[in-house]
C-alpha cells in the first residue's frame, strides 16, 4: 500500500481525477491535487484535507513545484495533446514515474514516438493510456495471447449500456478531430491507414446473456495504439455498440450522474476481446460499472506495481507490456467481472 507516499494528480478536480484521488487515498497514498484552475484545486484539496498545488503546462517551474517530493505523477487532464508532453518532461526532470489516462489516439502515438528512446536510456517508467480505453483492452488482449508469440488479428468490442461523456471526453474528442481532419484511423497490415469512408455498422456476438448487438466497426480507440506497440498482431480493430456511439456523438447528452455512494453512474460495460491465429481463436472478457470510475483502480494498481518493482520492462510501455497481464487483471477482481478461461476454438 501507499504508506503515506505523495502522488501528484494533475487534473485532480476533473471527473476521472476525483475517482483517482479517492482510490489513491483508499490505498494509503497521499494525493497531491494539481491543475491550472486554482479555485477548483483548492476546493478539492480543502474538502479532503490535502495540499493544493496550482500548476500549468505552460509554466515548467510550476510543474516542478507541483511534483516536488512526490513519488509519481498521474495525469488526468485532457485534452492530453496539450498536457502529456509538459507533464512527461516534468516527470523526467523529477526522476519519477509518469502515468496517464489518455484516450486520445494522437496523444498516445506521440508519447510512444517522442519518449521511447529517452525513457529507455534513463530507465524511466512512462505508462500512457492506463485507463478503461487503452489499458483494460490491452491487458485482456495480452492475457488472451497467452503463450502465442504472434497472432493474425485482435478484435476488442465494447458494449456500453450508455455513454454520457464528461467535459474532458468532449474536449479530447474535439482536439482529436481537429488534428485528424476529415479522416478516421484504422490499423491494418501492421500500419496505420487514413480512411475517408464511413465506419461500417456490423453485428458483434457478445458472450451470453448479452448476445448479438449492433456495433460500429473500426471505432478506433486507444487500444489500437497500445496493443500493436508490444504484441505482434498486424490487424487490430475496436468496436462500439451503436447506442453508445449515438450517445457520445449527440451534443445534448448529459454528463454522467452519480447513482451510488462511490459516485459511479449506472452505466455498465462489457469488453470482449478475441485474438485469432490461423484457424484458432482465444477470448477474454471483462464487465463492470462506469468506465470513468473503473479507470481509477486501473491506473492506481499500475502505480503500485511500478513503485514496488512489479514490472517487466522500463521506458514507455503499455499495460500489457509493463505488467503481468493475468495477475494484474485478477487484482482488479473487486472492480470487474473477469472471464480469463481463454477459450480456444
Amino acid at each position: 500500500m501507499g504508506s503515506g507516499q505523495l502522488v501528484a494528480v494533475f487534473g485532480a478536480y476533473g471527473h476521472t481525477g476525483r475517482f483517482v484521488v479517492a482510490e489513491l487515498a483508499a490505498r494509503g497514498f497521499v494525493p497531491v491535487p494539481s491543475g491550472r484552475n486554482a479555485q477548483a484545486v483548492q476546493e478539492l484539496a480543502d474538502g479532503l484535507g490535502l495540499e493544493a498545488r496550482v500548476a500549468s503546462v505552460d509554466d515548467a517551474a510550476s510543474l516542478d513545484r507541483a511534483l516536488a517530493g512526490t513519488v509519481a505523477v498521474i495525469n488526468c487532464a485532457g485534452p492530453f495533446a496539450s498536457t502529456t508532453g509538459p507533464l512527461i518532461e516534468a516527470a523526467l526532470r523529477a526522476k519519477i514515474p509518469y502515468l496517464d489516462v489518455a484516450a486520445e489516439l494522437e496523444a498516445n502515438l506521440d508519447t510512444f514516438a517522442h519518449y521511447r528512446d529517452r525513457a529507455q536510456e534513463t530507465g524511466a517508467a512512462i505508462v500512457p493510456a492506463m485507463a478503461f480505453f487503452g489499458g483494460l483492452g490491452d491487458l485482456l488482449a495480452t492475457a488472451a495471447m497467452g503463450d502465442w508469440t504472434k497472432a493474425d488479428e485482435a478484435h476488442i468490442a465494447y458494449a456500453l449500456s450508455s455513454w454520457h461523456p464528461t467535459t474532458g471526453t468532449r474536449l479530447s474528442g474535439a482536439v482529436s478531430r481537429e488534428r485528424r481532419g476529415d479522416v478516421r484511423l484504422r490499423y491494418r497490415g501492421g500500419q496505420w491507414e487514413q480512411r475517408t469512408d464511413a465506419a461500417p455498422t456490423l453485428e458483434w456476438t457478445f458472450p451470453e446473456p448479452m448476445g448479438p448487438r449492433e456495433v460500429i466497426g473500426e471505432f478506433t480507440m486507444a487500444d489500437v495504439v497500445t496493443v500493436p506497440e508490444h504484441l505482434s498482431i498486424p490487424d487490430v480493430t475496436t468496436y462500439m455498440t451503436a447506442e453508445a456511439v449515438r450517445d457520445v456523438a449527440a451534443p445534448h447528452t448529459p454528463a454522467p450522474a452519480a447513482t451510488d455512494v462511490n459516485g459511479r453512474s449506472d452505466q455498465t460495460f462489457l469488453v470482449d476481446v478475441v485474438v485469432r491465429s490461423g484457424g484458432t481463436e482465444r477470448r477474454a472478457t471483462a464487465g463492470g460499472q462506469d468506465i470513468y470510475a473503473v479507470t481509477a483502480p486501473l491506473v492506481v494498481e499500475a502505480l503500485e506495481r511500478v513503485l514496488t518493482g512489479r514490472t517487466k520492462t522500463v521506458g514507455v510501455a503499455s499495460a500489457g507490456e509493463m505488467f503481468d497481464a493475468p495477475d494484474f487483471l485478477h487484482a482488479l477482481a473487486p472492480h470487474i467481472a473477469l472471464d480469463l478461461h481463454l477459450h480456444t476454438t
